[in-house]
Order: C-alpha cells, then structure tokens, then sequence
C-alpha cells in the first residue's frame, strides 16, 4: 500500500532526523511534524552545558532554521499536544481538536526527568529540572556569584549544572545517594576523575548522601537536610535523578512498552502502520533489549525508521555514543561498557586520558577525556569489531593510530 501522509510525533532530535532523511530519501507525500513546546525544535544537551552558560543563542540552539521546513514541505505544527491515537481510524486527535489522518505514525515523544516527590519539597519554587528551554531559562537567572546551590544527582546532568554552577561563582554542593558519583554509567577511574575535577574548582561533592527533604519557606526552596543530619542554606536546587520514556501515549493507544515503547529491529512497534524511535524506543540489543539516551541514538534511529517507512528491510544496529563538557574537559564515550572487566588507563598528563573497557580480550567502550584521537581511534576499532593489545593502550606515547593497521 503506497504511503502519502506521515505523522511525526515529537519535535526533538529524532522527530527532525526522521523528517529529514524522509525528504533527503524521496518520499513526497504529506509529512507532519508535531511539537508540543511553542519553539521550533532545538537541540537539548547544549541546554545543560553551553546554553545554560550563556555560550549559545537561541537561534545557534535551533536544529535547523526555519526556512527548512518551509523548503522541504515539513507541516511544522508546534505549542499543540498529542491527545490520541486511533488506530483503527488511523487518525491523530490534538488538543486543539483537530484531527489528522496518517497512513504511518512515527513516535519521537522523548523523555522526562523524573521529579523528587511533593513530600520531600520538589514542588517547591527555585527547584529545577534541565530537560527543556523553559527550565534552562527559568534558572539560568540564578547562577550568580553568591548563590547557594544543592544538585541532587551525581550523573551527566548533574554534574554538568555543577559545572556551570561553579563556573559562576555558585556555591555548589552535590549529593550523590550510590557510592561514587557517574557509578551507573562509568568506571571507577573516570569517576575518580570527575570528582576530583569538580572538587578542583570548588564543589562540594557528597556521596554515599541522599536528599533527606528540601526545606521549604513560602512555597520556595531555602534549605535542604541531607541523609547524614547535614542542614544546607540554599537559594536553589538542581535535580538530575534521571529520566523516563514518554511512553503513556503509547500505552493509552494499546502498544506494547517495556522500559520505553517496544519495537522490533526494524523500529517497528507492536502495530506495523506505527514506528518508535529514540530516547522513548526499547530495542532489541544483542542477547537482550535496550533504550538509549542519546543525540547519537536519536539520530540513527530515527533515520533508519524513515528508510524503513520507505521500504528498508534492513535492522537498526546501535553504534552508542556520547559527550559531556564540564569546565575546560570534554568527554567522548564511545559504545557501551556494561559487563567489562578490566579497565585500561592510558594518561597522557594531568587533563588527557582515556579509559579503555574490556570484557576478557573482548573491546567494550572507551571514555576519552580531552583525547579526540583516541575517541576517534576506538570508534572505528569497535565499527570494525577489532580489540586492540591492551599491553599497547598503556603506553601514552604511542600513536593510537597504528593500531588501526593491519
């Protein structure tokens, strides 16, 4: 059955990827585009870092410009909500009532931080959360010199809204419930690194600590009591407890989810005519499944479910990637290092370093730390699926490049 409409569902990085290649690969027929934020999409990890900073205007912060939408016939509808999906009418209900019809769905919903409870002060005012342009506009007024700040999270996020915390003259604490900062998603070793990072330019970091409650006076944050007894004066909090898949519209519509809307290797969701990508997406990976929180993952995804949408038989295989900038370090992370067993440190000084996971003989991931060499190195050693020597990583004078020979 030729398709001539296509909705999109969600206006992020997926939702322009997918957008995109769909016009780059030919398709001509109808192709709508649906965000419910009133700006034209933009890029959000800069909201964290660069943007919260100060760094990046709005306009370097869009995507793409406004005219692309226009030239590539991309019905670009923003401020509106997803209220339904009819399967069986195969129709799309909005909230300002209007209803659109689609030959294939394509979901891009996203995800949301995940909010401290109303009984330990997470609605109180001056408690933020960095997931979209409001929220970074909202708190960007109070990274001030002065300021008393508690994060309430030691991951990428948090770490970063440190970062710029610091960076101004913030004072900064940092509390971390696990017992080492990053212990989700790295090593001990860039663990170690960031924190002692962090704690080179004045933040207090606290782990092994959880928040007891924030501490509240006219419906806004003063304080906090940490798990240890420790009372803090604060004027703002920053929460990065990590995220949830916007799956509810999916669910609410009778598609599978687990962990984010269940799809197959071809982006396909339990209805054929509906496709799932990016940070909402649950994937088949390797023995088992996986969702990946990532610009890279939004991307590749999302493109592969427009080739599919034009006929592409062909499995969506992952290739993770990621980035941080904290300070004057920038982190590349390439592939995933969950079951390593051994860690290969190569310090080439006291600002470059990479750490390189292994699995036996097997090459998991690298972090590289200021080290666009060795993330690039490992990159392709891993597309290749090729495992270096590890007695040659730790020689930090060695050209990283020569082991992409033979």
């Amino acid at each position: 059955m030729p398709v001539n409409s296509i909705v999109v569902i969600g206006a992020g990085q997926a939702g322009v990827s997918c957008c995109a290649k769909l016009r780059a690969l030919g398709y001509a027929g109808d192709l709508t585009l649906i965000g419910e934020e009133p700006q034209p999409p933009y890029q959000r990890p800069p909201l964290s870092k660069a943007y919260l900073q100060g760094e990046m205007s709005l306009e370097r912060l869009l995507l793409r410009p406004l005219p692309f939408y226009e030239e590539r016939a991309i019905t670009l509808l923003t401020g509106v909500r997803v209220a339904g999906i009819d399967r069986e009418a195969k129709t799309v209900e909005l909230s300002d009532s209007r209803r659109l019809k689609y030959d294939r769905l394509v979901l891009c919903t996203g995800s949301t931080p995940i909010r401290l409870p109303a009984s330990l002060g997470g609605d109180l005012a001056e408690v933020y959360y960095v997931r979209n342009l409001a929220d970074a506009d909202a708190m960007a007024e109070e990274f001030r010199a002065g300021s008393r700040a508690l994060v309430i999270g030691g991951g990428y996020i948090g770490l970063e809204a440190a970062a710029v915390a610091a960076k101004n003259g913030v004072t900064t604490t940092l509390v971390e419930a696990s017992d080492r900062i990053l212990k989700r998603v790295a090593s001990s070793e860039t663990s170690d690194w960031f924190r002692d990072l962090h704690r080179s330019h004045g933040v207090t970091i606290l782990e092994n600590t959880s928040l007891a409650r924030l501490n509240g006076r006219d419906g806004r944050v003063v304080g906090a009591t940490l798990s240890d007894g420790t009372e803090l004066e604060l004027d703002f909090a920053v929460v990065g407890i990590g995220i949830r898949p916007n799956q509810q519209l999916a669910e609410e519509s009778g598609l599978a989810v687990e962990n984010g809307i269940r799809v197959n290797a071809f982006c396909e969701t339990s209805d054929p005519d509906i496709l799932a990508a990016g940070d909402c997406a649950s994937f088949p990976y390797r023995e088992g499944r996986l969702r990946l929180e990532s610009v890279g993952n939004a991307i590749d995804q999302a493109e592969k479910a427009a080739s599919v949408l034009l006929g592409d038989r062909t499995p969506y295989i992952a290739k993770p990637w990621f980035w941080s900038d904290q300070y004057d370090t920038k982190l590349q992370i390439v592939g995933l290092s969950a079951g390593f067993d051994e860690i290969v440190a190569r310090r080439v000084d006291e600002k470059t370093a990479s750490f390189w996971y292994y699995a036996k003989d097997r090459l998991l991931a690298v972090d590289a730390m200021n080290d666009p060499r060795a993330y690039m190195v490992a990159k392709r050693l891993l597309d290749a699926g090729r495992s270096p020597d590890k007695a040659l990583l730790s020689e930090p004078q060695r050209d990283l490049k020569l082991l992409l020979e033979g």
